[in-house]
């Protein structure tokens, strides 16, 4: 694969006040034609912004994919394994959740075992505030998207 990327397209739109319905039917039909499309009040674009800018948050998925990969290279992992392991766990839970349609934390939920290996690992991300982390940075980056747009 030299020489390309890998993209898989998201596309929130909002329609401007002289925008027709038929505009944006035509539009989301150009644009959901490459990938997953979504309406919303512009209001909210800041906030989309903070989580879901095509920077910001792959960059949050890359470093957690890295400290995975760290985890099981410390675990005794040879690093090329952990890091393929790692990303391809990533790729399928966010596969699982889009194709299922289910809530992630049911998907959780189903996998987490009483006493198990996985509720003694999700403990540990708990202790270490993992949730709020993550929803912390996209509050920042939506603050810092909103502060960009009245500059």
């Amino acid at each position: 694969m030299e020489g390309s990327l890998i993209c898989l397209h998201l596309v929130v739109m909002s329609l401007g006040g002289s925008a027709t319905k038929e505009d944006g039917d035509l539009i989301a039909k150009l644009f959901g034609s490459v990938g997953k499309m979504w309406r919303a009040d512009e209001k909210l674009f800041d906030a989309i912004t903070g989580l879901s800018y095509m920077a910001s948050f792959p960059s949050y998925i890359y470093l957690a994919i890295e400290a995975l990969a760290d985890g099981g290279v410390a675990a005794g992992l040879p690093r090329e394994l952990a890091l393929g392991l790692a990303s391809q766990t990533v790729l399928g839970a966010a596969s699982m959740v889009t194709k299922t349609g289910e809530h992630p934390g049911k998907l959780k939920d189903d996998v987490a075992s009483p006493g198990g290996i996985t509720i003694a690992g999700i403990h540990e991300l708990e202790k270490g505030g993992f949730r709020g982390t993550l929803m912390n940075a996209v509050i920042a980056a939506a603050k810092r998207s909103r502060e960009l747009s009245q500059s």
